[in-house]
């Protein structure tokens, strides 16, 4: 069974015109969930951190909301991609992320591009896959 989930926990944009983007926050395929990108717009006000360590934290809760909608869970993240806008914040990136998966039992799997975003402000995107277990 393929089912799209949506959650109001993570960002759900419209474009300017109104209409919705042709996507799903997430996909559930039997006993995993692939995710779309997600950005790190705040679920209720959507607007972008300025600061790079608060934009990654906010996509890795966005991640996790869609991850939770589908019914996994942090530490049932198996793969990211992780999209940066400029290689000058790799460093940061990488500490922001060990802190936030430190207390699952492995981190997941993971390929980092740098690209440019479609969104101004956005310095960072990640897509997942992740596992449900039970």
């Amino acid at each position: 069974m393929i089912e799209g989930i949506r959650t109001d926990s993570a960002p759900f944009v419209r474009f300017p015109d109104g209409t919705e983007p042709p996507l799903s926050q997430a996909v559930k395929v039997g006993d995993l969930v692939f995710t779309s990108g997600q950005g790190p717009l705040h679920p209720v006000t959507h607007e972008i951190p300025d600061d790079f360590s608060a934009q990654v934290r906010q996509v890795l809760h966005n991640l996790v909301a869609v991850v939770t909608a589908a019914g996994s869970r942090k530490d049932l993240i198996v793969r990211c991609t992780c999209y940066l806008a400029d290689r000058a914040d790799f460093g940061t990136f990488n500490e922001v992320y060990r802190e936030f998966f430190a207390h699952c039992p492995r981190f997941p799997a993971r390929t980092t591009v740098v690209t440019q975003l479609v969104r101004d402000g956005e310095r960072v995107e990640i897509d997942g896959v992740a596992a449900v277990v039970g």
